[in-house]
């Protein structure tokens, strides 16, 4: 899937990278991280919780294997609860277009079953969700600088 951003790679890899603004972004509506921990590092560890709505938690965690700012992130990613079989594997490429940034990513499923019940799920929504949220957090960082 690509999408575009009206602000600089660097911004959106950061936004991809450093706690204290993935925070302000990453996960659907009405989920918010409540634990963020990233080691930012070919094989460093990441770590999320969120807590959605009616006291849901949800938790998800991965390696990193590639990491070229900021134009690259490629990372392994498993949920705590399994809802899927097996860890998958982002691929996050970030270009400079149109004065922002066209963000292409992947995931690489271990099957192709795996990839149909995510298909099926409300990640897609939670995805576009996340990137409205992005595209707003990246507004008011412009705005704070």
């Amino acid at each position: 899937m690509t999408r575009w951003f009206a602000a600089p790679p660097a911004l959106v890899f950061s936004a991809w990278t450093e706690p204290a603004l993935l925070k302000r972004w990453y996960g659907a509506r009405g989920w918010h991280i409540v634990e963020c921990r990233v080691d930012l590092r070919v094989g460093g560890r990441w770590r999320f919780t969120w807590h959605g709505p009616d006291d849901e938690r949800m938790s998800a965690g991965g390696m990193y294997q590639e990491i070229a700012a900021p134009e690259r992130l490629v990372y392994s990613e498993e949920f705590d609860d399994h809802w899927y079989p097996g860890e998958s594997v982002v691929v996050h490429v970030l270009t400079g277009h149109r004065g922002g940034t066209a963000l292409t990513t992947t995931l690489r499923y271990s099957t192709r079953d795996v990839r149909d019940l995510v298909l099926s799920s409300a990640m897609e929504r939670g995805v576009e969700e996340g990137y409205q949220r992005l595209d707003d957090m990246l507004i008011a960082v412009a705005g704070e600088e």
